[in-house]
């Protein structure tokens, strides 16, 4: 479903997905789910290097600053 809400008249109109419109979704779902993979992914090489050196996120931060 496709929701319009004017915001001057505070209409709404919801209408079902065109074609276009419902490929365009799904391939957006698809990219939502390859960024979140691709950011657990990092984030569990950064643990993993964190774990290697000995120290926490924290120290690692303080570190950095």
């Amino acid at each position: 479903m496709i929701r319009i809400h004017n915001m001057e008249t505070n209409e709404i109109i919801d209408r079902e997905m065109n074609a276009d419109e419902l490929k365009q979704y799904e391939l957006d779902l698809l990219e939502s789910a390859k960024t979140k993979k691709e950011l657990a992914a990092a984030a569990a090489v950064k643990e993993a290097l964190l774990t290697k050196l000995g120290i926490t996120a924290d120290e690692a931060a303080l570190l950095l600053s």
